[in-house]
C-alpha cells in the first residue's frame, strides 16, 4: 500500500506541476482539468500511504479502510487512462494487488 500510495502522490505532483506533461483527450466524458486530477491523485495516493503505514503498526480498522482506498484509487486510474495508459494500468495492478493481499485469510488464523 505504501508503494501504490507513494506512486499516486508522484503523480499527483506531476499533475499539479507540469500540465504540459500529459496529453489532453478532447471530448473525454471525464474530463476535468490535470491540476484538479492532481490533486485527487495527491490526495487519494497520501491517505493510501497513511493506511499502509498503519498497517505496519497493526492497527486493525486499516485492513478495511485499505480495501476501500484501494478500490477508490482503482477507479481514479481508470478514469486517469486517456492521459497516461501505461502508468494507470500498472497503477490499476497494483491496487488490484492490494485489496487482493488485505482480503486474502492470513496464516496461522482460524479459516
Amino acid at each position: 500500500m505504501v508503494f501504490g500510495g507513494v506512486m499516486a502522490i508522484f503523480e499527483g505532483i506531476a499533475a499539479i506541476a507540469r500540465d504540459d506533461v500529459f496529453v489532453a483527450t478532447p471530448n473525454f466524458t471525464y474530463e476535468f482539468s490535470l491540476t484538479g486530477w492532481g490533486w485527487v491523485h495527491l490526495i487519494l495516493g497520501a491517505l493510501v500511504a497513511a493506511a499502509g503505514l498503519a498497517l505496519f503498526k497493526g492497527a486493525t480498522w486499516a485492513r478495511a479502510v485499505g480495501v476501500g482506498l484501494a478500490g477508490l484509487s482503482m477507479i481514479a486510474h481508470f478514469v486517469w487512462l486517456p492521459y497516461q495508459p501505461v502508468w494507470s494500468i500498472v497503477l490499476i495492478v497494483v491496487d488490484g494487488f492490494i485489496i487482493w493481499a488485505l482480503c486474502a485469510p492470513r496464516r496461522g488464523s482460524p479459516a
